[in-house]
């Protein structure tokens, strides 16, 4: 047990001050505080010294010194029980300091108000996280505070122990309170690389806050946990069970897809975090129906990601198929009511969800692979004619979409499309010519044959036997990367048999 004497209390946050100063008005704790904590604790009628009187030394630099002074880390850092300790406190005349509450600058909050770099550089706080440090390290004699969801806890404490606090609380108020300036500190750092655009530096440091923890992982043996750099997703889960690990990891992987079509336009059905069916017809029925068509047996227990506002004729389709989860931009309200007819149906609002961060990340072990995330927005000088037969402008069309459907699709990847419309995908093959199969398998099966099919790979054919299986099964125009030694021959092949052929500027890997 430390029984606390001596109080200081730093705070930007200043709400709910009055409970904790009742408490610490019982036990008969001093309180030293500077600024507009100061104020505020006067203001709310309870005695407190102002800081510049407790250390004899006033504020200066317009409030960016005032806590940094020896005696009041002098008053936090001595060890109790170390005699040179005590003797230099005596030796200077310093006192005790034994509870530290402080919160920080609210930096995180001004960097989504504004640009202005010299008003976030104003906020990147110094004394809070150096006094923060300073009692989370000395924890076996100072408690420390660092949020106002730790108040009521406290006071609990303190009415419990009579005015003194536990060691096994002050230790883990101590390991929140490193975790705090690690993510403060983690928030700077990031911000200084993004002006400075050095997205991969030599020390890099990732933080989130925890969202939320799902019941597992991918499998029930698996543990998990969700964070963001935001304090929320901006996904608005507005019906159905909690989602799951493998809810979250196929509506990411949906709403890459969806984000990247036209705007308000499209829909894209998602398995496993592999699209199944993609359209990006106007008519929202047609669109929907049209995408379930490229493969209805994958699609059951999928997820939809709609980059619309679900109607009420909409509504009526989708549930008429098992999903897991449907994520649009809105629903109408007559839309509701049909969709949360289905109890353990997710319905998503992600009408506020946008990507903003252009880094993707892997990890394996205790390494992690980081790049820049693969959103690159087509257009036709992206590509080169290289055939004889020149497209038309609806094959050219359903060229681009079939491209950028095809990069989000597992390697190796052939994405077979009419009327901006998937009709066969292929997926997550060690061999092109496989995917190439199972592409066309698709579109047989489910009888979406057309007579303006195209295709798109995510890298070049290797040799002629892939856009030859293609050709056979009744493409009509193919666009694939160039690369390949045998791009020659592929263009040679393509004008022989009076195939459309672009090459693309990229290549699209996504394994």
């Amino acid at each position: 047990m430390k029984k606390i004497k001596r109080a200081l209390i730093s705070v930007s946050d200043k709400k709910n001050l009055k409970p904790l100063l009742n408490c610490l008005k019982k036990y008969q704790i001093k309180i030293i505080s500077s600024g507009g904590t100061y104020k505020e604790i006067k203001k709310l009628k309870f005695s407190c010294t102002e800081i510049s009187d407790y250390t004899g030394s006033p504020e200066i630099l317009n409030g960016r010194v005032k806590t940094l002074h020896p005696k009041i880390h002098a008053g936090i850092l001595n060890k109790r029980n170390n005699k040179s300790h005590r003797k230099d406190l005596v030796n200077n005349n310093f006192d005790n300091i034994d509870l530290v509450i402080v919160n920080f600058y609210p930096f995180e909050a001004t960097l989504k108000s504004t640009s202005n770099h010299k008003k976030i550089l104003e906020n990147i706080d110094v004394g809070g996280p150096t006094m923060i440090r300073a009692a989370a390290k000395n924890y076996h004699d100072v408690t420390v505070i660092t949020s106002i969801s730790q108040y009521a806890e406290l006071i609990e404490e303190l009415v419990q122990f009579n005015g003194s606090t536990t060691q096994s609380f002050r230790e883990r108020m101590s390991q929140i309170a490193f975790t705090e300036t690690a993510y403060y500190d983690a928030l700077i750092s990031d911000y200084f690389n993004k002006i400075t655009k050095n997205f991969f530096p030599k020390k890099k440091i990732i933080y989130g806050s925890l969202i939320e923890k799902p019941r597992y992982g991918e499998n029930p043996h698996q543990e998990s946990a969700i964070y963001s750099k935001n304090k929320f997703l901006n996904l608005k889960q507005l019906h159905g069970k909690d989602l799951s690990y493998n809810n979250y990891n196929d509506i990411f992987a949906a709403l890459t897809i969806s984000k990247s079509l036209p705007k308000n336009t499209g829909l894209v059905i998602v398995k496993h975090a592999n699209p199944c069916g993609a359209s990006i017809l106007k008519n929202s029925v047609d669109c929907y129906k049209s995408a379930l068509n490229t493969d209805p047996v994958s699609a059951f227990g999928g997820i939809v990601s709609i980059n619309f506002k679900v109607s009420k004729k909409l509504a009526l389709e989708l549930n008429k198929k098992f999903l897991e989860v449907i994520v649009a931009n809105k629903f109408d309200t007559d839309a509701l009511k049909i969709l949360k007819k289905k109890k353990n149906l997710r319905l998503i609002d992600a009408s506020n969800f946008n990507f903003s961060e252009n880094l993707k990340f892997i990890s394996a072990n205790e390494n992690i692979l980081l790049q820049s995330e693969d959103n690159k927005f087509f257009t036709k000088k992206d590509f080169k004619i290289v055939s004889n037969k020149k497209p038309t402008s609806s094959q050219f069309e359903d060229l681009i979409f079939a491209f950028n459907i095809c990069r989000y699709v597992k390697s190796n990847a052939i994405v077979l499309a009419a009327n901006k419309t998937t009709v066969g995908i292929g997926s997550g093959q060690p061999s092109r010519l496989d995917s190439c199969q199972i592409a066309i398998d698709k579109m047989k099966k489910f009888e979406t044959m057309s007579d303006e099919i195209v295709a798109a790979s995510d890298a070049f054919f290797p040799f002629v036997d892939g856009i030859e299986k293609l050709i056979q099964s009744g493409v009509k125009a193919i666009i694939q990367p160039s690369g390949s030694v045998n791009d020659k021959e592929i263009i040679k092949f393509a004008n022989e048999t009076n195939t459309v052929l672009l090459f693309s500027k990229t290549r699209h890997f996504r394994h």
